[in-house]
Order: structure tokens, then C-alpha cells, then sequence
């Protein structure tokens, strides 16, 4: 059978001897196995790789990506929302004074907001959120039946409740109808806030947002398919608790918004 493969001898009893000696790589195939678990299947090689360093493992990114495909460990593959907020011409649209600077120094300086979609069932859900541009932290979110001005204003003031008496945050969104409307614009007023929007039809204004929906919809949704509204909201303030206090974030140096922010106030 060697002679008609074209097999040497020597390959055959080499591959055969491999076979029945012990996993070089069972350990570190088990800390990835776990990794990959408590992050409820939500990290790629990269930030499995992060915490394997904080672990005291001494290995390559590209042995880990090997081993997580072995395994058949992969994360998912982030998909662009469909969700548009846009109704047309309605109210006084907001320069884009943030212009696509997302860095910030200090929290509470620069936040941005969207709506996005799902649907459970026969249901339609909208979530919004504030989100700092600092840590990447979620200040607040709303969830309801219809994307309203009401849910995101009430969004906005749970924010603006966190706010010390000196923090005045620019407030980006896109030019959804919502960010349009009279009292959001008043809200943002009356607290002494300025208002920022992307410029029509140019995503990538509030790519910060953009990213948080598309990790939020792949990392949770997707894999948990809650399939009642109660089950959705429930998930849905788990994976927020987990983004905040757990989840490592490859812009903040592979830390969660919890850990950047003690850093950065250890530092300060």
C-alpha cells in the first residue's frame, strides 16, 4: 500500500508514532476552551490571546489562532445594521462638530447615540444608548417598543444624571428624526450641552456607535436569540454589565471600560 501511495516508509511510522504520543498542546487548547466560554463566544483570537497573557501564558497569536481553529472556536462575523433613522428634512439638522475625533482624554466629554432594531418574535424592539467616547462605557440605554422621541430623551436624562455639575459632554448622533426634535434639542440646552450630527447618508460620522450596535447584535443576540421580549431585556442588561465591567476592548489596550477607567484615574 506504501509502494502504490508513493509513501515512504519512514513518513508512515513517523505520523503513526505522533498519533499515540500525549497532546503537546492539551493545556493551553483547555485555557483557550475556557477563555472562549466566559466570553460567552464573543472573542477572536486577538483578545483571547490578551487574556491568556494576563494568565501568565507564554504563547504566539498565531499559535492561538491555530489551536481556536482546531478546536473550531470562532467568533462571530460582524454584519452592518439596517435600521435608519432618517425621515427626511424634519426639524433643524446639528453641525458635525465632532468630525470623526473619537479620542478623548477625560469621561464625560464627548458621548454619542443611535437607535438600532431588533426583532423577537413578532415584536420589534429599539434600543438607545449614550455612549462615552472615553472608555467606550455604556452611560445609559433605553429600550422600547417604538423608537421615540420620548425613549431617547429619557435616555439622554438618565446620561445627564451622571454629570457633575462641571461636565458639559458634546452629544453626537446621526440625523435621525429624533435628534431633529424640538425636545431633545431642548434637553441638550437646558443642560448645557452641545449638540454634534453626522452628515447625511456618512455612517462612518458615528462609527463609534456603529461599531457598539454591530458587537452588541453578533457577540449577544445572535448567539443567545432571546425569544420573548422579557428574555430580550434581561439579556440585554447582562450583556450591558458585561461590556462595561468585563469586556476587554482591543482601543483601550485590551482592558474593559471599567479597567481603563481606573487606569486612567490612577494615572491622572
Amino acid at each position: 500500500m506504501l509502494h502504490l501511495a508513493k509513501l515512504p516508509r519512514s513518513t508512515f511510522y513517523d505520523h503513526r508514532n505522533r498519533l499515540s504520543q500525549p497532546d503537546r498542546h492539551a493545556q493551553i487548547k483547555e485555557a483557550i476552551r475556557l477563555v472562549f466560554a466566559q466570553a460567552r463566544g464573543a472573542y477572536g483570537h486577538r483578545r483571547v490571546l490578551a487574556i491568556l497573557l494576563r494568565q501568565g501564558w507564554t504563547v504566539s497569536k498565531k499559535t492561538v489562532l491555530k489551536l481556536m481553529r482546531a478546536l473550531g472556536l470562532q467568533s462571530p462575523v460582524r454584519r452592518r445594521r439596517r435600521y435608519n433613522s432618517y425621515r427626511g428634512e424634519v426639524g433643524k439638522a446639528a453641525k458635525n462638530v465632532l468630525n470623526r475625533q473619537f479620542e478623548t482624554a477625560t469621561k464625560h466629554t464627548k458621548w454619542a447615540t443611535d437607535v438600532t432594531e431588533f426583532t423577537v418574535g413578532a415584536s420589534k424592539i429599539y434600543v438607545s444608548p449614550v455612549l462615552d467616547l472615553h472608555d467606550n462605557r455604556i452611560v445609559s440605554v433605553m429600550a422600547g417598543p417604538s423608537p421615540s422621541v420620548k425613549m431617547v430623551t429619557d435616555g439622554l436624562r438618565a446620561a445627564i444624571s451622571n454629570l457633575a455639575p462641571n461636565e458639559k459632554p458634546l452629544v453626537h448622533s446621526d440625523q435621525g428624526f429624533q435628534y431633529r426634535h424640538t425636545l431633545w434639542q431642548d434637553t441638550l440646552r437646558g443642560a448645557g450641552l452641545t449638540q454634534s450630527m453626522s452628515r447625511k447618508g456618512t455612517c462612518l460620522d458615528n462609527a463609534a456607535m456603529e461599531g457598539f450596535f454591530s458587537h452588541l447584535k453578533e457577540e449577544w443576540f445572535r448567539i443567545q436569540q432571546p425569544s420573548t421580549v422579557e428574555q430580550f431585556h434581561t439579556g440585554l442588561s447582562e450583556y450591558l454589565r458585561w461590556w462595561n465591567t468585563t469586556r476587554i476592548q482591543q482601543r483601550l489596550g485590551y482592558l474593559s471600560p471599567d479597567e481603563y477607567l481606573a487606569q486612567t484615574l490612577a494615572t491622572a
